[in-house]
């Protein structure tokens, strides 16, 4: 475990997040387990473009950068000690050299934790942020009238379609990055920033999926991949969806893609962290249809001076 610190420069000194960080950042997410949908290293680092992470150590803590361009920010600490003085440091720092920064997807358990007015911070919520979880069980089985539609899209699906899940195995990466291409082409990702960082982090999840270590899904139809799935532990009760996509043209195929990777991996976890809306109406409105069991509210921190 110290060699594997060491290999992480102390701050002020900051280097690129990259797989060898992997080992170390493992370790802390099992030593220091977090609800965010963010604080897994495959999250981390398939939006480690788009965001421009980079990675330091000060004192016993990890420490996260997004250098983000107009909009920079450290993520919460990873690690145990002094919170409030780590933040203060943090963001002194930064201020000494002009660029305005603050502590962001801070999760309401850590934000709640201390007065944070009364140490001369600005607290402010986060609500585009904010993770939508679920009960894994109400995912899979979809009982009850709330669930009436879902049920009825996935029927129509099945009636309509012969298909067949399958889990996501290297040899179907091909077809899957052909689908994202696909999918990307439809929705004009290259002219919409949102989009194009995401369709770059699907490429990442793809192409590094067995170094990542995570599970997925796909749905053949007429012997084609038409939607996959992407997904891992958070934490000792918790997964996480990182990426799921699917042909618009079926309709029905996204209950029926996450219902099935949930049922045939992930049925062992109470809880599915299906992450952010990102203040999007539509997908606001796609995550709140399965009725999420709370949500992980998330924070900003910045200095009051």
């Amino acid at each position: 475990m110290e060699e594997l610190w060491k290999s992480v420069p102390e701050f002020p000194l900051f280097k690129n997040l990259s797989l060898e960080n992997k080992p170390i950042l493992d370790l802390a997410f099992q030593k220091f387990p977090s609800s965010i949908s963010e604080f897994t290293f495959t999250n981390l680092f398939i939006w480690r473009h788009a965001y421009q992470i980079k990675i330091s150590r000060l004192k016993n803590f990890l420490c996260l950068f997004a250098e983000n361009g107009e909009h920079p920010f450290f993520f919460p600490p990873i690690g145990e000690g002094d919170i409030v003085e780590y933040g203060r440091i943090l963001l002194r720092s930064m201020k000494e050299k002009g660029v305005s920064v603050k502590i962001a997807r801070v999760p309401e358990e850590v934000a709640s934790r201390f007065d944070w007015k009364s140490e001369g911070f600005v607290v402010e919520s986060d609500r585009d942020q904010s993770d939508y979880i679920y009960l894994s069980e109400n995912l899979i089985n979809l009982q009850g009238r709330k669930y009436h539609r879902k049920r009825n899209h996935i029927k129509q699906f099945k009636e309509k379609y012969t298909y067949q899940y399958l889990p996501l195995t290297t040899e179907w990466i091909p077809e899957c990055l052909r689908l994202g291409a696909q999918w990307c082409d439809l929705r004009q990702c290259e002219v919409i920033p949102g989009l194009f960082n995401e369709s770059v982090a699907i490429k990442e999840a793809l192409t590094h999926f067995e170094g990542l270590g995570v599970k997925g899904g796909i749905i053949l139809i007429n012997g084609k991949v038409e939607a996959f799935t992407l997904g891992e532990p958070l934490n000792h009760d918790t997964v996480v969806i990182h990426i799921e996509k699917a042909n618009p043209v079926f309709e029905g195929l996204y209950p029926v893609i996450n219902q099935a990777f949930l049922e045939n991996h992930w049925s062992a976890y109470t809880y599915v962290n299906r992450e952010q809306d990102l203040g999007e109406e539509g997908l606001r409105k796609a995550k709140e249809s399965y009725f999420p069991h709370r949500m992980i509210n998330k924070y900003t921190l910045g200095l009051n001076e």
